[in-house]
């Protein structure tokens, strides 16, 4: 297992300041780098990994230091740099190895540790080790490049976190990555009072990762399903179809409802193309600002600019781009926005999530003038609108929640010129959808319902497997299989 501390700085972490953390264990200590250099790693005199500490990140952002690690933090005025350490607790003195580093670099810069009160000064003694055989023991000379983890199978990594809300970090990012391509699953175990963020239930993507939750009465199981799990041939594994108690234990109604827009826009690849205005536009019209900032991963740092956004992407292409917006704290906010060049043009597939205090300051009513200006400005090519009851602050717990029901569909002109407008303007189901656009480039807005009933979801496979019959219709072309 590892134990993450964080320091929030006032200033930069400068070679004079990161001299002084990394002597915490004293000089005997190895120094690597990994990640492309991005992570330094202290290690013990035969190789053992202690602590490893991530590239510092400028975090331009208020309110996202209390959104990762609670209220109780007390981060500097953005903005503030955040350095993360992780501690394998594989040698009992790596946590205070750790915990000194981060100490040391909050009094020569100002700032705070977190979690708070664990930061100080002193030097660690880190026992010398005989042999290289512990070593050897973490990481096999053969395994693939996997980034440090808790445990390594040849079929999956494991990360142990106790933090009380697990983000995609760069770090979690990295691990997806190389997980995927070394054909291995990734398997994050936490205590039932962890939290994820909707942009690492997106990354996730489900099976073959998992969530797995370690109950200290009901032992394993899986954090978004509830199905008991248990470690079986170097992995985490179903032992039935029964939802373990711990999933249902505690679950209750709440007044609190999540708004989510998933939609698809298609540009044609020019050289003045402008990625993120469609989100942009969406978050505007639902909240009355721009998003706050963007980044690749969690923390979200840097201030909102589409421009900033397109020049990565640009850098990236052809491999796609996946990105994190934020709004302010005081209007719970998130999106992922993924940018990937198609046969068709420049696609931007859209998550965006708001959250309310109640189900009355929902703005449904809005989503229909919003989907008119995504078909006429932003080339809109299907939008789908769900509400559900979930926590107003957007994070995701290990309990069973109520699923999201579609309240409107939105096609855009390119898929309604494709099936035609007589046939999709006239489902079998009892919908008579509005028209958007022109009349010479009409698109369709479906209202499905006002997100409370679930009945709503057999309506849209109706009119989803209606559209997809459409006598002259291409399915290739078309995008009713998803946003």
């Amino acid at each position: 297992m590892t134990k993450d501390v964080i320091a929030l700085t006032s200033k930069m972490p400068d070679t004079r300041s990161l001299i002084a953390g990394l002597s915490a264990g004293g000089l005997d200590l190895g120094l690597t780098s990994t990640g492309d250099g991005g992570v330094l790693q202290l290690c013990t005199s035969v190789g053992r990994p202690l602590v490893s500490v991530e590239a510092p990140l400028l975090i331009h952002i208020p309110g996202e230091a209390e959104r990762l690690l609670g209220p109780d933090v007390s981060a500097p005025p953005p903005p503030y740099w955040w350095t993360e350490t992780r501690a394998s607790t594989s040698v009992p003195e790596a946590e205070a190895l750790a915990e000194s580093l981060c100490g040391r670099l909050t009094t020569l810069l100002g700032g705070t540790v977190w979690p708070r009160a664990v930061g100080t000064t002193r030097v660690v003694a880190i026992p010398q080790e005989q042999s290289a055989d512990d070593a050897q023991e973490v990481v096999a000379p053969s395994a693939p490049a996997v980034p440090s983890v808790d445990v390594l199978t040849d079929s999956t990594a494991v990360v142990i976190s106790d933090r009380p809300v697990l983000a995609f970090t760069t770090w979690l990012s990295e691990v997806l990555r190389t997980t995927s391509t070394t054909n291995r699953a990734l398997h994050l175990v936490t205590p039932p009072q962890t939290r994820l963020t909707l942009p690492l239930r997106t990354a996730l993507r489900g099976a073959p990762n998992r969530w797995v939750i370690q109950d200290p009465a009901s032992g394993y199981y899986d954090g978004l399903s509830g199905v008991p799990l248990a470690w079986q041939q170097g992995t985490f594994l179903p032992t039935g179809t029964t939802v373990s108690d711990a999933f249902t234990r505690h679950t209750e109604s709440t007044p609190e409802r999540q708004l989510t827009l998933t939609f698809r826009t298609l540009h044609a690849p020019t050289a003045d193309l402008v990625l993120g205005r469609g989100l942009e536009t969406a978050w505007r019209h639902l909240t009355g600002s721009a998003p706050l900032g963007w980044s690749t991963s969690e923390p979200v740092n840097l201030p909102w600019s589409p421009r900033q956004l397109t020049d990565l992407a640009r850098e990236r292409s052809p491999a796609p781009t996946y990105l994190v917006a934020i709004g302010a704290a005081d209007h719970p906010s998130i999106a992922t926005l993924r940018t990937a060049r198609t046969k068709a043009g420049v696609a931007q597939d859209i998550t965006l999530t708001l959250g309310y205090t109640s189900a009355a300051d929902v703005p449904l009513d809005a989503v229909e003038s919003l989907a008119a200006a995504l078909v006429d400005e932003h080339g809109l090519v299907s939008m789908l609108t769900t509400l559900r009851a979930a926590r107003a602050d957007l994070t995701l717990t290990p309990r069973l929640e109520a699923p999201p029901i579609p309240a409107s569909f939105t096609l855009g002109t390119r898929d309604v010129n494709a099936i035609g407008l007589t046939h999709a303007r006239r489902p079998p189901v009892a919908l008579r959808p509005r028209q958007l656009g022109t009349h010479a480039h009409p698109a369709l807005h479906y209202i499905l319902g006002d997100g409370t009933d679930a009945d709503a979801w057999s309506t849209f496979t109706h009119l989803t497997t209606h559209l997809k019959a459409a006598p002259s219709l291409t399915l290739s072309r078309v995008g009713l299989s998803g946003p």
